[in-house]
């Protein structure tokens, strides 16, 4: 699944902000400056139409990123940032309330710019800032994406852009109805995968050299690998960075068991003995590929189980809907492949099945995706239990499994 599709289902799926214990590390040119970081959205300088937008959103209080670097978004004078950090822990909601907060609506011109790899994810941040903005009524939003057709020597009046960096060149340089001598706030989203894709680089940099050298200049993205160290270096004077710890998932509230069994149809039998042997919440299946996965499927669904299944050829938006109705309970069952292994918080999930054990091309244990394939069931430091339902040949990657995570 391309980095893009991926950034964009966790966009979708998040709907509320994941909460995480990992310590939040904080870079700066300069040392002696103190650093401020807050406990509630009432300690920033904002409206009290931003303040009710927040609190429409469902956003209580400030995730971890939130805490440190909104009070550094909006300080004055305004300062560069590098934030890193995964999805879910409320990076576009922080940069959108610093679009809302630097936004003059008495003046009728583009003064903040956004972009972001692709159609969809630009979409998308135009919803938060709609869902945030809803009270400020005076502050207008504008698409430089592809389809939204605009012609020469049209005037903007909306204070918001946000754009794929393609038609952004085009409204600046072709049509040049984009002024960006104007612009005070640049947002450059998801710069991992900006950086992964050919031509957006160039075209990001492109448009961030014809901005003013006051222009204050904000880059998010999941990694802080160096790739995107090296690009945020040659765009941004003198950043102020901040990182969130990567997820370090741990096994110690998951309990794991292994069954053994002939051929995957008593593998089958053994999982529907599972299932009906005490009442599980909600549980998550996993296949190694995505013909295990519909075999399984259709036979627990002739079998009158309701169960939904995610594989990598559903389009985004199908995935997102099915991750929904799951987390809805609308279905007990979820059965994935490996696209679901990471990033994906349903609080009801206390069981995960293996049905098959992950494996690399060699044939060797995949540790990391079974690390994060039973992570699921113990988000947060909830217990959760594991089962590996596998044929006999391959109790040996299962001693290979318990020998390397002891």
């Amino acid at each position: 699944v391309p980095l893009a599709e991926l950034s964009l289902m966790n966009k979708l799926i998040h709907t509320s902000l994941v909460e995480s214990w990992q310590h939040v590390e904080i870079l700066q040119r300069d040392p002696s400056s103190p650093l401020y970081s807050i406990k509630t959205f009432e300690e920033l300088p904002l409206k009290k139409e931003l303040l009710q937008g927040v609190y429409m959103m469902g956003f209580n209080r400030p995730s971890k990123i939130q805490e440190q670097a909104l009070p550094l978004m909006l300080a004055y004078p305004p300062q560069n940032l590098i934030a890193q950090s995964q999805s879910g822990t409320g990076k576009t909601a922080a940069f959108v309330l610093a679009m809302l907060s630097r936004a003059n609506a008495n003046v009728k011109y583009p003064q903040c710019l956004c972009l972001a790899p692709t159609y969809e994810l630009a979409l998308q941040i135009g919803q938060v800032v709609r869902a945030i903005g809803k009270f400020c009524t005076d502050i207008k939003v504008n698409y430089a994406v592809r389809g939204n057709r605009v012609l020469k020597g049209m005037v903007l009046e909306e204070q918001i852009i946000i754009g794929t960096p393609g038609t952004t060149l085009d409204w600046c340089f072709k049509q040049r109805i984009l002024d960006l001598t104007k612009i005070s706030l640049f947002v450059l989203d998801e710069a991992d995968i900006m950086i992964d894709t050919q031509g957006l680089s160039c075209q990001s940099i492109r448009i961030h050299r014809a901005l003013p050298k006051s222009c204050q200049v904000l880059l998010f993205s999941a990694t802080y690998k160096e790739p995107v160290r090296a690009f945020a270096e040659r765009i941004i004077p003198d950043p102020i960075v901040i990182k969130l710890r990567e997820e370090e998932l741990t096994l110690t509230n998951i309990r794991q068991y292994f069954m053994v069994c002939q051929s995957s149809d008593e593998q089958y039998r053994a999982l529907c003995n599972l299932y009906g042997s005490f009442t599980i919440g909600q549980v998550m299946i996993f296949c190694q590929t995505r013909r295990l996965a519909d075999w399984l499927s259709a036979k627990m669904s002739r079998d009158g189980h309701q169960v939904a299944i995610l594989t990598a050829e559903l389009t985004v938006v199908q995935r997102a809907s099915v991750i929904q109705r799951f987390r809805e309970g609308k279905e007990k069952v979820l059965i994935a492949t490996n696209v679901c292994a990471r990033g994906i918080d349903v609080q009801q999930v206390t069981t995960v099945v293996n049905f098959g054990l992950p494996v690399d091309q060699d044939g060797q244990p995949d540790y990391e995706t079974y690390l994060h394939r039973i992570g699921r069931a113990g988000r947060f430091g909830h217990r959760g239990i594991a089962f590996s339902v596998v044929e006999k040949g391959a109790v040996g990657l299962v001693h290979k499994i318990e020998e390397y995570f002891r």
